[in-house]
């Protein structure tokens, strides 16, 4: 990820790249003719408004904490920490100094959810039932020290609670690991939301089928959200009377009208650049903050916990309670 930030840095508005940090170079020339160095400290002594935490997920505390250290404003890659007790320590660190930080859960910044979530706010769909999303492809070798949990399922762990405006109360999950890695490489899991809503996730990357689906229904139909080609449907509830005596006391849907919405479609990571960059400057601007970063690797430590134990696991903010399933 780090040379796609680069790349949308370079030709950011209002932004100078001043330097990026990789201990084994820059052979590939992804750092946009930045200057190369090789540790964090020599990339702070250069002068930052903020900084961009792409790197391994298990380096994302120790470099986070020492930017927080120095004053410097953050964008941390997701998920936040690959620890709940390191995602709590990094909320501390910049919260306690003050400094604007965020963490890149670049779903968010997806024209398809970011239209949904604006008709579901305008109330569209009504209540809403469930939400439902597939993320599946082929294994991404750049991944080495998480599994599919931490790296995939926390995307879709984010947009749920983000779009829906709840967060989770209960998770149950199972997980298979196929590869011969030390870490899982699928899951399927089972949630509810704080207003009852239902929730399915199924995440893998044993799949050579490439796959972001989301769709969330409601009284009024569903929405179906592509990531991938940023498009979004409604299929919508039709009224059809029943003649049937015996099944006119059910009142269920059928088929309606389907609209494939035509939506202006920007690069999601310079979306979310740009709103990262306003918000430094002291504009307010709807990031995705640590605290909501915290709450998604604790939802993501709660369907671990779940998988492990075959127990349902209540994900309340701050804490994981095991209940009977």
């Amino acid at each position: 990820m780090g040379r796609h930030h680069a790349r949308v840095l370079a030709g950011l508005e209002g932004v100078e790249l001043v330097g990026v940090v990789d201990p084994m170079g820059d052979s590939n020339g992804w750092a946009q003719g930045a200057p190369v160095l090789s540790t964090v400290d020599e990339l702070i002594a250069r002068g930052l408004d903020y900084a961009v935490v792409a790197c391994p997920t298990a380096l994302h505390e120790e470099v986070g904490l020492r930017l927080a250290e120095a004053g410097v404003c953050a964008l941390i890659e997701k998920p936040l920490a690959d620890t709940v007790e390191g995602a709590r320590r990094l909320v501390e660190a910049f919260e306690s100094r003050g400094l604007v930080a965020g963490v890149g859960h670049i779903e968010r910044c997806n024209p398809a959810l970011r239209s949904m979530r604006a008709r579901l706010e305008a109330g569209e769909l009504g209540e809403v039932f469930q939400v439902v999303t597939r993320r599946q492809g082929p294994f991404p070798h750049r991944i080495a020290d998480v599994g599919v949990v931490k790296d995939l399922a926390t995307h879709d762990i984010d947009l749920t609670g983000w779009v829906t405006g709840q967060r989770y109360e209960s998770i149950a999950a199972h997980t298979v690991s196929k590869s011969g890695r030390p870490h899982e490489d699928m899951v399927s899991a089972v949630g509810r939301l704080s207003d009852g809503t239902m929730v399915n996730h199924l995440v893998n990357w044993l799949s050579p089928l490439k796959e972001r689906f989301t769709s969330v229904t409601g009284e009024r139909g569903t929405f179906i959200a592509d990531t991938l080609t940023a498009d979004l449907t409604f299929h919508s509830n039709a009224a059809v009377a029943t003649e049937w005596e015996a099944l006119q006391a059910f009142r269920g849907v059928s088929e309606g009208d389907m609209i494939r919405y035509a939506i202006p479609k920007r690069e999601p990571l310079l979306v979310e650049h740009e709103l990262f960059r306003d918000a430094v400057r002291g504009i307010e601007k709807d990031i995705c903050t640590l605290r909501d970063g915290l709450r998604t690797v604790e939802v993501a430590a709660a369907l671990l916990e779940s998988a492990k134990t075959g127990r349902t696991v209540t994900a309340s903010v701050g804490e994981l309670a095991l209940h009977g399933a």
